[in-house]
């Protein structure tokens, strides 16, 4: 059966134009036609889902040489068109029985079409960046991870005064001088809350910052001296804004550290 031309097979793939009656009765009975074109439009496909990754990040050098090594590999794949070119293969005798054998005909090989190769390498390529991106938002499996933060004291916090019931929280400080707090409930105020400790014994006390909202996180710095066995209870209260520093003593939420 004669095959169509694989020039004509990349235009159909690429439908740049529509394959005539002859033609579309030869791919309906030809199974070798049919696989080299359903081949070609894979390829062809892997290079139009390229176009939207051009901002990942560049792949390292040593993998951009083995991508023009395997391109250059596939160059060098004889096409359907060189073993027709070619002619019936070639036979040698051998040294056992002098017999015939099948040999390797030394037509010229045919390359691949500047398209194919194209494609080929920016699908290469897109695999590659993707890759680049994942490893550089996952990090290197070889790569220590930061060490986790060891809690130096924590304690539930509890609605204060004529607070809700519902109201609560819990307070974790760091070895590192950081307060943690999550707070959940807290009543509407029309001025901000504002995070203290206090020494229970003499009432001394100091604003540790401010939160956002009333219910979620806020991670709050400590003086790098702070005596947590003096300064052990986290107040959290309501606060105006009059400019005075000092606390309101409209206090939210209690609470004891220990640890």
């Amino acid at each position: 059966m004669q095959h169509l031309d694989h020039d004509r097979l990349v235009f159909l793939a690429l439908g740049e134009s529509e394959a005539d009656d002859g033609e579309a009765r030869h791919l309906d009975a030809c199974a070798h036609c049919r696989a080299e074109v359903d081949g070609l439009r894979h390829v062809a496909g892997l290079g139009a889902g390229t176009q939207g990754l051009g901002d990942l990040p560049d792949p390292p050098e040593h993998v951009w040489q083995g991508i023009v090594a395997e391109v250059a590999a596939a160059e060098a794949l004889p096409s359907l068109g060189d073993r027709r070119a070619a002619g019936p293969p070639a036979t040698a005798p051998t040294p056992e029985t002098g017999a015939a054998r099948p040999g390797r005909a030394g037509g010229r090989r045919r390359r691949l079409p500047r398209w194919a190769v194209t494609a080929v390498t920016a699908a290469a390529a897109a695999a590659v960046g993707v890759v680049g991106t994942f490893a550089v938002l996952s990090g290197s499996a070889d790569e220590p991870r930061p060490p986790e933060r060891v809690v130096l004291a924590s304690g539930s916090l509890t609605a204060y005064g004529t607070t809700p019931r519902d109201a609560s929280g819990d307070a974790r400080v760091f070895t590192d001088n950081q307060l943690h707090l999550h707070v959940a409930n807290l009543p509407a105020v029309p001025g901000y809350y504002e995070v203290w400790l206090i020494d229970p014994a003499t009432m001394r006390m100091f604003s540790v910052g401010v939160l956002n909202a009333g219910t979620g996180d806020a991670l709050l710095p400590l003086p790098p001296n702070v005596d947590l066995r003096t300064y052990s209870v986290v107040d959290v209260s309501a606060e105006q804004y009059d400019n005075k520093p000092a606390h309101s003593g409209d206090s939210l939420l209690r609470g004891a550290l220990t640890g």
